[in-house]
């Protein structure tokens, strides 16, 4: 009889271990899931103008009497007029996209000026030889960065004061146009951003709970995947580096320190316009 009950004890204690098991890989499933859609939420100004550029490289009319480029500007323009109208982008969003945009174009028409890079087709919308549309690629990183702070509900652990993170980022700022006459202090920038953003934790919500990553990680990652997106423009001849102007090959991974610092720059852009962004235990 005791053996008997003792069976049924152990087949009930394994049914419930084997339906907890079964309960948590749903759940780490289902958020995983649920963290690529709102990844994916997050990109859709990026994602749309990216697959505009796309689209327009393999596709687009080459007898048209609208240039390419200029294309680009009105649909960019179109597509941030729909999500505002829409309602799924904040006004908030929108003031950071348009002082991503500036800052962006005016580091466009330096570098373009000293040969960094070149925008190989014709256009009329440009300012010298910077076709306005690439601005937008730069508000496509504000956009993602303001759209993910929202949505994964940020929240920090020892975040760095603003005062100090916004004369990081306009050091860093500086450095992309002093480094052609002077020392490239870029390394020193690379230290700088560890030792303030080092002890930071984000915590971000894709379901439920909020999960911990430090920032200099996000920054990487982040930094990452835009090193693929440039990829996938310079292939679409959206604009090319020095050595792709008869053929396309891949960037060298070396860009991907630069979109690194840009990272700081876009994330103390969105820090500012937050102010105080709230540890995960704040009320």
């Amino acid at each position: 009889m005791n053996r008997s009950i003792e069976r049924l004890l152990t087949d009930r204690r394994e049914t419930i271990r084997e339906s907890v098991v079964k309960g948590a890989w749903s759940a780490a499933l289902f958020e995983f899931i649920s963290f690529g859609i709102k990844q994916a939420w997050a990109c859709l100004f990026g994602g749309l103008f990216l697959a505009l550029i796309i689209l327009t490289f393999v596709a687009y009319p080459e007898d048209s009497a609208l240039a390419r480029y200029d294309f680009l500007v009105i649909a960019a323009v179109f597509i941030q007029a729909a999500l505002l109208l829409t309602g799924l982008e904040t006004l908030e969003e929108a003031r950071v996209i348009l002082v991503f945009h500036v800052v962006g174009t005016a580091m466009e028409i330096f570098k373009t000026h000293m040969g960094s890079w070149i925008y190989p087709e014709p256009s009329l919308l440009r300012i010298g030889d910077v076709p306005l549309f690439s601005g937008f690629m730069y508000a496509c990183v504000g956009s993602y960065l303001a759209r993910v702070w929202r949505i994964f509900e940020f929240r920090f652990d020892r975040f760095p004061p603003l005062w100090v993170q916004a004369l990081l980022a306009l050091a860093i700022y500086i450095n992309f146009f002093t480094h052609h006459f002077i020392v490239d202090i870029r390394f020193g920038l690379f230290a700088m951003t560890v030792l303030l953003y080092g002890r930071c934790i984000v915590w971000f919500r894709a379901d439920r709970v909020h999960r911990p990553m430090p920032l200099v990680i996000g920054f990487l990652l982040v930094s990452l995947f835009i090193w693929f997106a440039e990829n996938i423009g310079t292939f679409a001849r959206a604009w090319a580096y020095p050595g792709q102007e008869n053929g396309w090959h891949m960037v060298s991974i070396d860009k991907l320190g630069a979109w690194y610092l840009l990272m700081i720059i876009s994330f103390v852009l969105v820090a500012l316009v937050h102010r105080r962004p709230r540890s995960p235990d704040a009320q």
